[in-house]
């Protein structure tokens, strides 16, 4: 028993390093752009008369995320001319992506959604293009911040990476709910446009903080690249044009592709991948049409802002650090079976809720229950692809794992909107379906289980 409580008190005290604020602040970038493309947009939409379909439609854009490892191996070696040499690698992308955001933002702050619908969508896709090259070089520059050997330190920093993610989502979704309201309130006819002008402002603040990260401004990793590429290109009798670009395909794409399935073998290598593309499509269907039930049952942008924004906040930060320590204690196959039953248990929560109607009460506990599991479930998943990923193609497979795993969410997903009008605006029988979504996942990670090839502590 004393060795227990001892190893416990060693792996909280893991979130005292200093490294893990710099780690928040990474997440919190990645996760700003969602608020403006997710809750933001659709209530936008919402509020602007367009149906729900339509709003469930326009996150197709979500999808580019699904194959932002396509380019990552560009991201990886293309220097951004003067930024890189003063900013670092890293830093320079993170930037220059940022900017693009900021632009976009300005745009928005010009359209009227329901003349130039095509438009607004358009400048959304951009956003979201912007927001996933972003996410590559993001996961990269957190994960160089941890030393390879430092194995719980890179636990501890996979939680923290996902309470700055839900950070940046959560206070900058209710930071732009209350804006909106506040501007509407002040008879400002383009509120949402205003809006999404002042939420520029937080893009700089980030961008002035991101200094404050450490990133070595030289570095081997091109020269290691090109040793690479030359020891493929010596298969080659001779080298041209066509050779080099085989050379590079193969170099970046097909080796990491290849060692996941020699690893793993065929069978358990379809398991994983069906398992990581199924895992999150239950909550995925739910997030999307969640403000839009919110708005339809009867609740304020205040009542949202409070419950699923605010609170919703601070029980994710809570449970996400409490996540990442099961993970490290109990393993991450068991923490995935657990995050998975929770989702599906508080779906079903949101079935109650539309059947009983508007209830501040049960609303506030049907958001935190959801919080809870989706922070259980996102440390897990992030833990698990880490596990898996091979250390000499640790970026392309991570890029594309997780990017599996955000296909499943955002193309099915889409059609959460259609689902509801099929259903006649039944929102009880759509979240009982949410629930149901669950179990494919599981079954996947059933039969895998006890075959997956990582280390036995994880299990």
């Amino acid at each position: 028993m004393i060795e227990q409580k001892q190893n416990w008190h060693q792996l909280i005290l893991v979130y005292k390093d200093l490294r893990m604020l710099k780690i928040l602040l990474l997440g919190a970038i990645s996760g700003f752009p969602w608020v403006l493309i997710a809750s933001s947009l659709s209530l936008w939409l919402k509020e602007e008369g367009l149906s729900r379909s339509t709003i469930g439609w326009a996150g197709l854009i979500f999808g580019v995320y699904a194959f932002n490892y396509l380019w990552a191996p560009l991201i990886d070696r293309i220097q951004i001319p003067l930024i890189t040499k003063k900013l670092g690698h890293r830093r320079g992308w993170i930037i220059l992506m940022q900017l693009i955001i900021l632009i976009s933002l300005i745009v928005w702050s010009f359209i009227d959604p329901s003349q130039n619908l095509a438009l607004l969508i358009s400048v959304g896709l951009v956003i979201a293009i912007a927001s996933a090259t972003q996410d590559i070089t993001v996961d990269a520059l957190r994960i160089e911040q941890i030393n390879e050997n430092e194995t719980k330190v890179m636990a501890a920093g996979a939680a923290m990476a996902v309470v700055g993610w839900w950070t940046g989502y959560k206070l900058g979704g209710a930071l732009a709910l209350f804006i909106a309201e506040v501007f509407e309130n002040m008879g400002i006819v383009d509120y949402w446009q205003t809006t999404f002008l002042v939420l520029g402002f937080v893009i700089i603040v980030m961008n002035i903080c991101l200094m404050c990260i450490h990133e070595p401004i030289k570095t081997d990793r091109e020269t290691k690249q090109k040793e690479i590429d030359i020891a493929l290109a010596k298969r080659f009798r001779s080298i041209n044009l066509i050779t080099k670009f085989v050379v590079y395909i193969t170099g970046t794409i097909g080796g990491p592709i290849i060692s996941f399935f020699k690893k793993n073998g065929f069978t358990i290598a379809v398991g994983i991948l069906g398992f990581i593309f199924f895992f999150k499509i239950g909550e995925a269907f739910l997030g999307r049409m969640s403000i839009v039930f919110y708005k339809e049952i009867g609740f304020s942008k205040g009542q949202i802002a409070i419950y699923s924004k605010s609170l919703g906040w601070i029980t994710t930060i809570v449970f996400t650090l409490l996540g990442g320590v099961m993970a490290m204690r109990t393993g991450t196959i068991k923490t995935m079976f657990f995050a998975g039953g929770l989702m599906a248990l508080t779906n079903l929560l949101f079935a109650f809720l539309a059947w009983t109607g508007k209830s501040e009460l049960l609303f506030a506990v049907a958001v935190i229950a959801d919080d809870i599991s989706a922070a259980f479930a996102t440390v897990a998943f992030v833990a698990f692809i880490s596990l898996l990923v091979d250390r000499n193609y640790t970026a392309t497979q991570y890029a594309l794992l997780a990017s599996l795993g955000t296909a499943g969410r955002t193309t099915l997903a889409s059609s959460s909107g259609a689902l509801v009008d099929w259903l006649n605006g039944d929102w009880g029988v759509f979240f009982i379906l949410t629930t149901l979504m669950v179990i494919p996942s599981l079954v996947f990670l059933w039969f895998i289980r006890n075959k997956i090839k990582f280390g036995k502590d994880n299990f």
